[in-house]
């Protein structure tokens, strides 16, 4: 399947240039699955054969960022904190999740919310669901969008960057994102166990 999707990213950006690489992005951030450790350096690879310059794919690759961050802060900021709230109310008992678990994740929000979006935009995994606490909070738009467009600047500039360099050899960047996946994995296993650990101390 993955081999599949990278064939069709491949052939979206050698049809449509840097239109399909905003159009790409874009979709990685509402639906993660496409892989941008495909999209980018192959963007930097077709760049550096002459079919594109590497500052117009960065430049498109960071717009379709910020439109598909724009997306699902838009979607969590319809759902809003009180439909959020009646859930976790509802429903919550089911995940070891209480309201006061809640209210303390949007106020450590709240006071990180400037380095949790501009660091999350250079994190694979959070990346995109960095918008989706965004919108929930209702966190003021333009200092989202302006922190959105450069953590993902800095994220598109290295990988384009990197299959640029590596040429026909843009492939080798993904072994490299995909051990950084794995490493958030192990840390966010490792909040999860300590959250549970925490939660079941408090029980006893």
């Amino acid at each position: 399947m993955l081999s599949d999707v990278a064939s069709w990213v491949q052939d979206v950006i050698e049809r449509l240039g840097a239109v399909g690489v905003a159009l790409l992005v874009i979709l990685e951030n509402v639906f993660p699955p496409i892989p941008s450790e495909i999209v980018l350096p192959f963007a930097g690879f077709v760049a550096q054969r002459g079919d594109g310059s590497v500052v117009v794919m960065i430049f498109a690759a960071t717009v379709g960022a910020v439109v598909g961050a724009v997306i699902l802060y838009g979607v969590s900021a319809l759902i809003g904190p009180d439909r959020l709230r009646a859930f976790v109310v509802r429903f919550g008992r089911w995940f070891g999740v209480k309201l006061t678990d809640l209210e303390r994740a949007e106020n450590w929000f709240d006071r990180h919310a400037v380095a949790a979006v501009l660091l999350g935009r250079c994190v694979p995994l959070i990346r995109s669901v960095v918008s989706v606490p965004a919108g929930f909070r209702r966190m003021s738009i333009a200092p989202f969008l302006l922190y959105t467009a450069v953590g993902s600047l800095v994220w598109n500039t290295a990988l384009i960057g990197a299959g640029a360099i590596l040429g026909d050899q843009w492939d080798r960047v993904e072994p490299y994102v995909a051990t950084l996946q794995w490493v958030v994995v192990g840390l966010l296993v490792l909040l999860v166990l300590r959250f549970a650990i925490t939660k079941l101390r408090h029980r006893a």
